[in-house]
């Protein structure tokens, strides 16, 4: 359950790194909802009733569905922002119940995103979010955020969008027409409407910081966040103590130590905006 191309052949590696082969030893039930989340009650209750030995689930959406489906099945996730505050377990080291697996703790990365908009544009003052309300992750990261604004005399716009039918209608709100650059938040309608948000970043001329290298590849400015590939491997790992007798609830919580920044000098040279050259030596990549 998550995004087929940057999902499955990472974890596929990941099974054969422990001796797994599909069609070998080991059999993979695939769902994926792609554009239509609420697809996803339907899509875990089926793996139940498959009775699958193993669910994995990336983004918390898709946690969030398996977990109500089950609580017998071990869940193993393997990306979501913050697994406790968003409810999946009790805490990181011994998480009990039947989920664990990767929690990428990407509430804490916005403040480093915040700090990367301050050198990309050391002009701006007002910094916009936009936020989807009904991601129980948004709230804590936009309580950072106006803490870490705070200290770098930014102030904090959040521009909601609550659907994403709701897009043109958050862009042209007064929070949005006050903000000299942009942030968003991690959120899997965001990101499966990327280059829609994308064309409307670029119609309003705002330089914008996100989370994902395929905002970048789609035409974003810059992004800083986490190896996704890497989680779904590392997430087979778990696969694998599991299915040899480890308990989920034993199994602390994992989380990601590798973070990835990437630029687009095109988008950037549209925006009329001069990359400094300590900013372009920090980046894993410039795409041109």
């Amino acid at each position: 359950m998550g995004e087929p191309e940057l999902t499955l052949d990472p974890f596929r590696e990941g099974l054969q790194h422990h001796g797994y082969v599909e069609g070998r030893n080991i059999s993979i039930e695939v769902r994926f909802a792609a554009r239509f989340p609420e697809r996803l009650p339907q899509h875990a209750a089926s793996l139940v009733a498959s009775k699958v030995d193993i669910i994995v689930a990336g983004g918390s959406d898709s946690i969030r569905a398996a977990q109500r489906a089950t609580k017998t099945i071990p869940i193993v996730m393997a990306q979501t922002s913050d697994a406790v505050s968003s409810g999946f377990v009790s805490n990181l080291a011994r998480p009990g119940g039947n989920i664990t697996g990767i929690s990428s703790q990407a509430v804490a990365l916005s403040a480093k995103r915040l700090q990367l908009v301050k050198e990309l544009l050391p002009s701006a003052r007002v910094i916009g979010v936009l936020s989807n309300p009904r991601n129980p992750s948004h709230a804590p990261a936009l309580k950072i955020l106006s803490l870490a604004g705070g200290s770098l005399e930014l102030t904090i716009r959040t521009i909601e969008v609550p659907y994403t039918r709701d897009l043109e209608v958050s862009f042209s709100s007064p929070p949005a027409r006050e903000i000299h650059a942009l942030l968003t938040l991690p959120d899997n309608e965001f990101f499966n409407h990327r280059e829609r948000i994308i064309r409307l970043i670029a119609q309003a001329r705002l330089p914008a910081v996100h989370w994902r290298k395929e905002w970048v590849e789609s035409g974003g400015l810059a992004s800083y966040g986490l190896d996704n590939p890497a989680m779904f491997r590392e997430a087979a790992g778990y696969v694998h103590k599991i299915l040899t007798g480890a308990k989920p609830g034993d199994l602390a919580v994992e989380q990601p130590t590798k973070f990835e920044f990437f630029l687009n000098a095109k988008a950037a040279k549209a925006l009329g905006l001069s990359i400094p050259q300590s900013i372009r030596l920090q980046a894993d990549r410039v795409f041109d």
